[in-house]
């Protein structure tokens, strides 16, 4: 195990490197705040692919599926996989459709604003914020329990270096730099997860020793039909689809695609690439608790990770680690700022583009700060996180209908996705999960909302959705008074 001061020193240097790369890229630019916040058709397939993969996969990789895999085996992990993969494929053809309706978009919130009008955009900023907040914060705190477990350095001390280093070049560069950072962070994340596996299995004896310990041990993990594992795939699968479909640097993402083609590419790839990423930690959660290291499931995979690997493994673990989160905090951090932005230029047509950017920048300082002030604290947003996901789950359908039915009014959406959520939360469990059912509450809450906007758009009157590419439109044009504002 390496020393705490080793320890500490790597992640300064990460964080560090991060952060100056992405200062040097951010000076080299001038940028307008549609530059700023959408970078609209720059990305070729590779870029595309490096940010879309970067910034899907942060710190919570290192946590979240070795969790998983201690209590629904390979069916829990197989599931995590699709599900992180489900949100890339399923931006194929509502991205396509997005872009189409919508091509001078920053935000989903902006198309539910322009195609729905108030009621309905209330309810879908209310759950974007909701889940993004909680996102990042979990981001930070999971970078800062990392550090605290291998050599126990304060939360607030981590907190407060990695969100910051973070913050320096996002609030700086934009989108545009939070890409260019993307792509180095891609580079690393991937060969130093294969490298933490195979350091970690290699210490164990190698796959064959490894796989015999696991089928002594624990070797209801090993079954395809084992069925809480079966049960948490499907759940998993339905949750992650649901929020990331409401993960603004996703939709940023569309918009950044160079073509339509560059979009379709890129997702298939991102798609192919998270799932293996996804499954490779997460298979060191089923080791654990195979092999008695995973009395708290949430830290399994450092647990196995502290237990047996040698120092040059850990050390490189903390990078990964630092790559993962910054590459995940910067993407949340732009991506919220977008959010308020772009709603900002309708809500205040008379401000010039240099206060928009002006704003933009400021509201990505107080989203960090505010995200590092409570990630000092260690709370654990497990249950905050489920919450957003149900709630994102049952506003899915409404949102996205609304892309094709034309007759699927403000007031219907916004109905079904709040029956939708009525219907999730009689089984949604209680905080310590002593009473409900998981996996029946969130298909309540995917089911409910998709069969009663399919019903009510039948009564409603057709919609225009030709006209909402003239409702919304560049930052950089000259803006009046806007008919929906």
């Amino acid at each position: 195990m390496p020393s705490p001061l080793l320890s500490v020193a790597a992640v300064v240097a990460a964080a560090a490197a991060f952060a100056a790369v992405g200062l040097l890229d951010a000076r080299r630019r001038r940028l307008s705040v549609e530059a700023y916040i959408s970078a609209r058709d720059s990305a070729g397939t590779q870029t595309a692919v490096a940010t879309i993969v970067a910034s899907a996969m942060g710190a919570w990789i290192l946590y979240s599926p070795a969790e998983a895999g201690t209590w629904g085996g390979l069916p829990a992990l197989l599931g995590y996989g699709l599900g992180s993969a489900a949100p890339m494929l399923a931006l194929i053809p509502l991205g396509r459709r997005m872009r189409t309706l919508v091509p001078h978009g920053h935000s989903l919130t902006e198309f539910v604003w322009a195609r729905y009008g108030r009621g309905m955009y209330a309810l879908a900023l209310a759950v974007m914020v909701f889940y993004m907040f909680v996102f990042l914060t979990a981001e930070i705190t999971g970078i800062a329990l990392a550090v605290n477990l291998v050599s126990g350095q304060p939360l607030a001390l981590t907190a407060a270096l990695v969100g910051l280093a973070t913050l320096a070049y996002t609030a700086y560069g934009g989108l545009p730099t939070t890409v260019f950072t993307d792509r180095l962070q891609a580079a690393i994340i991937v060969p130093l997860l294969v490298a933490a596996f195979a350091g970690v299995v290699g210490a164990l004896g190698g796959p064959i020793a490894v796989m015999a310990a696991v089928r002594q041990g624990a070797p209801a993990l090993l079954a395809p039909g084992y069925r809480p594992g079966v049960e948490g795939a499907v759940t998993l699968v339905i949750a992650i689809l649901g929020a990331n479909l409401f993960h603004q640097g996703y939709w940023q993402r569309v918009y950044l695609a160079r073509d339509l083609g560059v979009l379709r590419r890129a997702m298939w790839v991102s798609a192919a690439l998270v799932v293996p990423i996804v499954i490779l930690p997460g298979l060191l959660g089923v080791v654990a608790a195979a092999t008695g290291r995973a009395q708290t499931p949430s830290v399994a995979f450092f647990s196995l990770l502290l237990a047996v690997a040698p120092a040059w493994v850990i050390i490189g673990v903390l990078v990964l680690a630092v790559a993962l989160a910054m590459s995940s905090i910067d993407t949340l951090l732009n991506g919220l700022a977008a959010v308020f932005t772009a709603d900002l230029s309708r809500l205040r047509p008379a401000a010039g583009p240099s206060r928009l950017l002006g704003w933009s920048r400021l509201m990505t300082v107080a989203l960090a700060l505010a995200a590092i002030a409570l990630a000092a604290r260690g709370y654990s947003v497990l249950y905050l996180f489920l919450v957003a996901d149900l709630v994102c789950v049952a506003a899915a359908t409404p949102t996205f209908l609304g892309l094709y039915a034309r007759r699927l009014a403000g007031w219907a959406a916004a109905t079904s996705a709040l029956a939708g959520i009525a219907a999730g939360a009689l089984f949604f469990p209680d905080p310590g999960f002593t009473r409900g059912h998981l996996l029946t509450a969130f298909l309540l809450a995917a089911a409910v909302p998709s069969l009663l906007a399919t019903l009510l758009q039948l009564a409603g009157q057709p919609a225009d959705l030709e006209r909402l590419r003239t409702l919304v439109r560049p930052l950089d044009e000259p803006r009046g008074a806007n008919p929906r504002s």
